[in-house]
């Protein structure tokens, strides 16, 4: 029979799991990580030269610096799955008057993950820059890893109610601590990535750049996952020991 105490723990920490695993999922199909405010596009002299980055952008082979650059101008964002740009409609670039703005978004596909980043962007002859490299691979590849260990769990966790046996807690547990840190890598991973970027892609004049709610949903699963875990891990601490206790004494 299991105590109240680790009931509720129990109940609580799968509570933080959910919301943890659903802010993840969240954050890894949404493309709010990183944004850009830039100027207006209408009444621009190089209305022109924008419209064929945008054009670029969308029909265009994948090209780190292509993709940058029309973020950087077009008020972009981007995410692990996708980078988007604000546009006017299609026959409103020149004009004033219109205030409203299309959001228009392409993938990143499978290859294009682990596509290699080059010490220069758009220069291949300039040597492959490793450290960006790896980061991207591992800010891809991380919070899979996480959502998996999770997935995992939850799998262990349901045999451990048919079974009605907390054995397997102390295991759910580290499973969460271990989700919970690599959701943590892969924040790290992108803010070292975004910034290394920045640092061989200057940003245009008059263009900021500025952290999106999807990377702080990720952030704020870190700590959830982590919560879940350290209620796990006591329950099944405590549980062990009583249970221990109690043999003792009908032994004695």
């Amino acid at each position: 029979m299991v105590d109240n105490r680790y009931a509720t723990a129990l109940v609580i920490a799968c509570v933080l799991s959910i919301l943890a695993t659903v802010y993840l999922s969240v954050a890894i199909g949404t493309q709010h990580w990183y944004q850009y405010s830039s100027p207006t596009v209408r009444g621009e002299a190089n209305v022109s030269e924008l419209r064929s980055l945008y054009d670029e952008f969308m029909t265009g082979e994948f090209d780190e610096k292509t993709y940058s650059d029309t973020l950087f101008r077009l008020n972009g964002t981007v995410g692990l799955w996708w980078r988007c740009v604000f546009v006017p409609p299609s026959a409103h670039w020149n004009r004033e008057a219109d205030p409203k703005m299309l959001l228009e978004c392409r993938n990143f596909t499978l290859p294009e993950q682990f596509t290699p980043k080059y010490k220069e962007p758009g220069n291949h002859n300039s040597g492959e820059d490793m450290l960006r490299t790896y980061l991207w691979r591992c800010q891809f590849l991380l919070p899979l890893a996480s959502l998996g260990l999770v997935v995992l769990a939850g799998l262990i966790g349901f045999c451990a109610c048919l079974c009605r046996s907390l054995t397997p807690t102390l295991g759910i547990g580290v499973l969460h601590l271990l989700a919970g840190l690599c959701t943590l890598a892969t924040v790290c991973c992108y803010l070292a990535g975004m910034d290394l970027l920045h640092r061989v892609s200057m940003l245009p004049d008059k263009v900021d750049g500025s952290l999106g709610w999807s990377l702080y949903l990720a952030l704020i699963s870190s700590p959830l996952h982590m919560m879940a875990a350290a209620l796990l891990v006591w329950a099944a601490r405590s549980h062990s020991q009583n249970y221990y206790r109690m043999t003792a004494y009908r032994v004695a």
